[in-house]
């Protein structure tokens, strides 16, 4: 029989636990593909490991899936666009791909690299 804490270790797979930072390192089923009807269809919006994520379905047909909280002021990209090979956050139209790598900032200048920094 599993001690409390043993138990308490291999339960608890929030970010930073022991047994989350396991099961992150492998692939989790999360969504059957036939959720995603069609490409740049609505963003869809799960709870996996104690983690709020977006997954949508990008022009090309790729899945992507990554934190729900735009980094820059924490809106939900759930309520984004899915255009053009990313997901646009509709609060200052931050543009991300399916890895959630920022592709464009309509803020910044032309030549910036600052979106180059966020993820």
């Amino acid at each position: 029989m599993l001690s409390k804490e043993d138990n308490e270790t291999l339960c608890r797979v929030g970010k930073g636990t022991p047994m989350g930072e396991l099961i992150r390192e492998y692939w989790i089923p999360a969504l059957p593909s036939s959720e995603f009807p069609a490409p740049d269809a609505p963003a869809k919006r799960m709870r996996l490991l104690g983690e709020n994520l977006v997954m949508f379905k990008d022009t090309n047909g790729d899945i992507g899936a990554f934190p729900e909280s735009c980094p820059h002021r924490g809106a939900s990209l759930y309520f984004g666009r899915n255009e053009e090979a990313g997901l646009r956050c509709g609060y200052h139209g931050w543009k991300f791909d399916v890895n959630g790598n920022c592709m464009e900032m309509p803020s910044e200048p032309d030549g910036s690299n600052f979106k180059d920094k966020v993820k």
